[in-house]
């Protein structure tokens, strides 16, 4: 095999070959007869054809104008020839079983899942940036073969599997750091792949049933070790998982997960802010696109029916129709009301309470209550989210530890309540009072965080509080010394002045955040020396170097976040929306009245059929949810999907809009109010035409030579000018490409994974 310094010493009588030129022999040496030597003009390269090599860069003016028009006719209503069935589900049922089978029960998931990681680590062997692997270098060499490799338009477990492995090397990213950071950079490479399959299945399927295909690759639920051999399955799945051995999933979603949930995990964040993937959290988010979602345990599980990947039309449905309780955003604005409800409560039980230690303090008020029943239906809401998808998705909400707060005070102001009145002291019932207390400063909060949550404020004050308290966790393990030392210095005076510990913090929390310099004063009654010098000490150490550690953490944690926006709110979006479809039937029943549900319905559960005890559920939630369903479904009829005369071009007219006609730009709106007539269309499509394969030969690539003055174009249109042995870009070009070549020829092995 030749290096890259035998090109350079190629002969000219070769070169030309090389460079693409088509003259003949007898041309060649009629010119050198002549003694000059001429070069026909060279031939642009065709470019591969959409569907084949999915390389290229560009699309034609009229396939942008399409797909343009598909997007918008994805959110119209379905058509009255589009039928759906009684449940509104399109394309309807194909028969009356309750239950839909699992349409990708046929992919190899655990062999796609091990050949994407063989691919990856062959071709990923040190570290990158993210900014590096963007490059149009990375991307011809490394992201592009890989994407035209992997992308299979019928296999929509391709995205999963890739955000698994993703998982994966970032797992052992953090046990293996000798390896510096080439697994990041090979998770890094997973999530880029993953976004441009999720954009290529976009793009390759249109109209509604591209709208399904792309849902499909989101939200629907694979499993790790689906189609794998026999002998795995022996090993590592002897039993069946305990959540299924006490019926509390369902038996056929076992270990299922979905592509979204595994981004949301992974925290792909740029995966989570493609426009594909925001387009299907967006129609699942309004309820457009419905689906059984997995689960990892339902308290209350109705699993008689299952419908698969659907879009949802409510002409179609019924009235009172109880799955849509748990569309995100039905279920967000629910809960926000909940909520205010529950404020609202608690607010008039403060205010009315006993403000004098007596009887009062041993009875319940009507207020009170009517608010721990409420916030017992509403905290009994919050573990079933918990429990529906796992601690890891329900921590990564927005306002997540505020209801987890909620919950740790509400629970010990009920404990020590009972005790008090088990006991009857009015003393221990006014201290669950005060426990009480401490809930307004997370109910305010929680309430702003619930109105506003894609501010950037919010989010920042989230991710800043978990960089606070490991901050202060690792000051007060570090400070316990100075507590210990100085303690024991105050037993060893003469007059044995003891301080006691809270005393001794409280004078270190006082000089750490520099409100109080009582601890240096009093620090002479520990040891006249020793006192003084381990208080100045921790000063220094605490009030000087610490804190300026938390305030650059703090600042540099602010200033990621705000650079990243954009994928910031999307991707609490995107966990919104996935945490609110919920399959417990539990989230049908309104606080209180779940409560009453789980002890009442729970035990039917054992005594009815599947069928039966579905028929009893979701009679209870219509009745219970009645004017809710009402009005959900009115709205919905209404304005769920948009109508054929809302489309582009928009119509709307207003005082602003007609001044700024009447004003010196005027014609630069004017002139996209109207579509362009078929001439125009026309017009554009011989245009393409010009662009295409075909019409590089009409001498058009000399009329934009001519025009821009060059005889050479860049390296990226294909076309190929002068010697290449001068030109250092085109050389390094023909090397990458030798270089593949000789990999194909010496690895066939990694050809074949």
């Amino acid at each position: 095999m030749a290096s890259d310094d035998d090109d350079d010493a190629t002969s000219p009588a070769t070169r030309p070959t090389m460079l693409g030129d088509t003259r003949t022999l007898s041309d060649q040496t009629d010119g050198a007869n002549s003694g000059h030597i001429t070069m026909e003009e060279p031939h642009r390269p065709k470019l591969f054809n959409r569907g084949t090599m999915r390389g290229e860069s560009t699309k034609s003016i009229s396939e942008a104008l399409r797909l343009a028009r598909t997007r918008e006719e994805q959110e119209t209503l379905l058509g009255d020839e589009e039928l759906a069935d009684d449940d509104g589900c399109y394309p309807p049922r194909k028969n009356d079983d309750p239950r839909v089978p699992n349409p990708h029960s046929w992919l190899p998931i655990y062999t796609t899942i091990h050949k994407i990681r063989r691919l990856v680590i062959a071709s990923i062997d040190d570290p990158y940036s993210l900014d590096q692997l963007r490059s149009p270098r990375m991307n011809v060499a490394v992201i592009r073969p890989l994407v035209d490799h992997m992308y299979d338009p019928d296999d929509v477990s391709i995205v999963y599997c890739l955000l698994v492995n993703r998982i994966q090397f970032l797992r052992e990213q953090s046990y293996q750091a000798h390896h510096q950071t080439v697994n990041i950079t090979r998770a890094n490479v997973c999530e880029l792949i993953a976004s441009r399959v999720l954009r290529r299945f976009d793009e390759d399927h249109e109209g509604r049933p591209g709208l399904l295909k792309v849902a499909n690759v989101l939200v629907a639920g694979f499993e790790p070790f689906q189609n794998a051999p026999l002998e795995v399955i022996r090993n590592n799945r002897a039993a069946s998982h305990w959540t299924v051995r006490w019926n509390l999933a369902r038996p056929e979603y076992q270990h299922m997960l979905t592509a979204l949930e595994v981004a949301i995990v992974s925290e792909a964040k740029s995966f989570l802010t493609t426009s594909a993937c925001q387009k299907i959290v967006e129609n699942v988010y309004r309820g457009r696109i419905i689906y059984t979602p997995t689960s990892f345990i339902d308290i209350l599980p109705d699993h008689y029916k299952n419908r698969g990947i659907s879009l949802y039309d409510p002409r179609k449905a019924p009235l009172l129709n109880q799955y849509r309780l748990i569309v995100p955003r039905t279920r967000n604005i629910i809960e926000a009301c909940q909520f205010i409800l529950l404020l609202v409560l608690y607010v008039l039980m403060m205010v009315t309470k006993a403000h004098t230690i007596g009887p009062k303090h041993l009875k319940f008020t009507i207020y009170e209550l009517t608010f721990v029943v409420y916030a017992t239906g509403w905290n009994l809401d919050e573990i079933a989210s918990i429990l529906e998808h796992g601690w890891t998705v329900h921590t990564e909400n927005l306002w997540s530890f505020l209801d987890i707060a909620f919950v740790v005070i509400f629970w010990s102001y009920f404990g020590v309540r009972m005790h008090g009145l088990a006991h009857m002291d009015a003393d221990t019932s006014k201290l669950a009072i005060d426990i009480l207390s401490l809930a307004m400063p997370v109910m305010l909060p929680r309430l702003a965080f619930c109105l506003m949550p894609e501010n950037m404020l919010f989010i920042s004050l989230r991710a800043m509080m978990a960089d606070f308290t490991f901050l202060t966790v690792l000051a007060v393990w570090c400070f316990g010394g100075f507590l210990i030392a100085m303690r024991w210095l105050s037993e060893g005076q003469d007059g044995y002045i003891p301080h006691s510990v809270g005393t001794i913090a409280k004078w270190m929390l006082w000089i750490w955040f520099g409100l109080d310099g009582t601890g240096v004063q009093r620090s002479v009654e520990m040891h006249w020396f020793l006192g003084p010098t381990l208080m100045i000490t921790f000063a220094f150490l605490g009030n000087t170097l610490f804190l300026t550690i938390l305030v650059a953490m703090l600042s540099n944690t602010y200033t990621n976040l705000a650079q990243n926006a954009t994928e910031e709110i999307q991707f609490r979006r995107a966990v919104l929306t996935f945490e609110g479809v919920k399959s417990d039937a539990l989230f049908a029943y309104r606080p209180p009245f779940n409560v009453i549900a789980l002890i009442v319905l729970l035990p039917l559960k054992w005594m009815l059929s599947p069928r039966w005890f579905h028929k009893v559920n979701i009679t209870a939630v219509r009745i219970l949810n009645a004017p809710i369903l009402l009005l959900v479904c009115a709205y919905e009829r209404q304005y769920l999907w948009k109508r054929s005369r809302y489309l582009s071009p928009p119509r709307k007219h207003t005082w602003l809009t007609m001044w700024e006609r009447f004003g010196a730009h005027g014609d630069l709106q004017a002139v996209f109010d109207t579509e362009p007539p078929q001439s125009v269309v026309d017009e554009m499509d011989d245009i393409d035409d010009i662009l295409s394969d075909g019409g590089w030969d009409n001498g058009y690539v000399s009329a934009l030579r001519a025009r821009r003055g060059s005889r050479t174009m860049s390296v990226g249109s294909g076309v190929f000018g002068r010697n290449m042995s001068r030109d250092p870009a085109l050389r390094s070009i023909s090397g990458i490409r030798r270089r593949n070549t000789r990999d194909e020829m010496a690895g066939p092995d990694v050809a074949e994974v």
